[in-house]
């Protein structure tokens, strides 16, 4: 069994409003032959909570406006560190970067077979570790200048 074409309309769209709001390493996979409750994860990142909050927001105003669908569930909207909007045919996880390092969800669905994503969404990839070394070099030179 494979993802629907519904599923990979929704995770296509999903995964472009994800990188039009500067989402870090968006990534999908089809997990129709692991999991019967539904087709596709799209996963993304964001360096805090109020980007997360953002890229939440277009992703449901996108998918609501562009192809009729609203979320039957959406989890963690108050802390704004993992929100998670089930479509049913897919379910869409932002996380806050430190929470998409520790809980890893790659690491579960590496078997899946990765889904294919528009070029946008594909360049996000990396852009975790360049924000990461950035702000890793400004806070040296901070500390270099408090010395």
């Amino acid at each position: 069994m494979t993802a629907t074409d519904r599923s990979l309309e929704l995770i296509n769209t999903a995964a472009q409003a994800a990188a039009d709001k500067l989402a870090h390493d968006v990534i999908a996979y089809d997990v129709s032959d692991v999991l019967s409750i539904t087709d596709a994860f799209l996963l993304a990142s964001a360096p805090n909570d109020r980007q997360v909050k953002s890229i939440v927001d277009e992703i449901e105003e996108r998918l609501q406006k562009e192809l009729g669908a609203k979320p039957v569930r959406r989890e963690g909207d108050r802390e704004a560190r993992w929100v998670l909007l089930d479509y049913v045919d897919i379910v869409v996880h932002v996380q806050h970067s430190e929470e998409r390092v520790f809980y890893a969800l790659e690491r579960l669905w590496k078997d899946c077979p990765e889904l294919e994503l528009p070029a946008d969404a594909k360049a996000t990839r990396g852009k975790a570790k360049e924000h990461a070394a950035l702000r890793a070099e400004e806070d040296a030179a901070e500390f270099g200048e408090l010395r």
